[in-house]
């Protein structure tokens, strides 16, 4: 059996984004992420409540890495919120994401997935910490929660229906949510 091979079965038996472990009942909400040092956002899905987490990557004298700017994990409530590495196939075809530096402290961020939407990491001037931001709707928002609205499909292709984005508008400072629809 070939390496790519028993990565495929790893992946998809181990680790399936399907999976019923942690599954959620409709009408039940997603759990909120707490205590993760340096979170920057979160991305939720359907069917379960397993979360995949961005954080700054820094390092313990708190310099950010050029290099890899952005840690990735999940949170697996299913599995008593035991923290996980993304695995391969989720890194390249899915959650992961690539960083692009473009200046001192500002990276282009892309997704391994869905590169349509443009996200940049920076610093703000707000509160001259790192944060995350995407212009939807002709709006800038400072992202903390991605959710992806998938009725089914399959492992490689899922049916997503939409994307929702909750962060601050950052040009008030007030709460906003905003979807694209697929």
């Amino acid at each position: 059996m070939s390496a790519t091979t028993v990565l495929l079965v790893f992946g998809l038996f181990f680790n399936n984004p399907f999976s019923t472990v942690g599954a959620r009942l409709p009408g039940t909400p997603f759990p909120v992420p707490s205590g993760v040092t340096n979170q920057l956002f979160y991305l939720q899905r359907d069917p379960n409540t397993n979360t995949v987490i961005y954080q700054l990557n820094v390092n313990s004298a708190g310099q950010l890495n050029d290099a890899e700017p952005i840690n990735i994990f999940w949170i697996r409530y299913g599995e008593h919120g035991e923290h996980k590495d993304l695995n391969f196939i989720q890194r390249k075809f899915a959650y992961g994401l690539t960083a692009q530096k473009l200046a001192a402290d500002k990276y282009e961020l892309k997704f391994a997935a869905y590169s349509k939407v443009r996200f940049f990491l920076l610093k703000s001037p707000a509160d001259k910490a790192f944060h995350v931001y995407a212009t939807i709707a002709n709006k800038q928002i400072q992202v903390e929660r991605v959710f992806l609205r998938i009725e089914g499909g399959t492992f490689w292709v899922p049916n997503v229906k939409y994307i929702e984005f909750k962060g601050l508008n950052t040009a008030t400072r007030e709460p906003i949510v905003e979807r694209i629809m697929l």
